[in-house]
């Protein structure tokens, strides 16, 4: 289970613009790859409750960036499709808390 918080910068001071909530498992006995599926729930402003429903395999280590699709979404992107670039910006390897990068790119109606 995962309820993070989603912030403008990786500092989190940075002002919250939403949180990823959902589930993720081991996706390879062979390699360390996560697979998951969430949503970025947007808090606040023109976005305020409305979501975008993410899905994919997460290969944390074998891939500088990854890629994982946008399959739908609600409110303000209704009918959602794109994909979520991610990018670990750091990782704490005693915590083991990560601070990962999202570039969303998004066509709604």
């Amino acid at each position: 289970m995962m309820d993070e918080p989603l912030t403008e910068g990786p500092n989190l001071g940075s002002a919250l613009v939403g949180r990823a909530e959902g589930l993720y498992g081991s996706a390879s006995k062979e390699e360390v790859a996560l697979v998951m599926a969430f949503n970025i729930v947007f808090v606040g402003g023109d976005y305020n409750g409305s979501t975008l429903a993410i899905v994919g395999r997460n290969t944390i280590y074998s891939s500088e960036v990854r890629e994982m699709a946008i399959v739908g979404g609600t409110g303000k992107f209704r009918f959602a499709r794109g994909y979520d670039r991610l990018t670990t910006y750091s990782f704490n390897t005693t915590s083991g808390d990560a601070v990962v990068e999202h570039n969303v790119f998004v066509v709604h109606h």
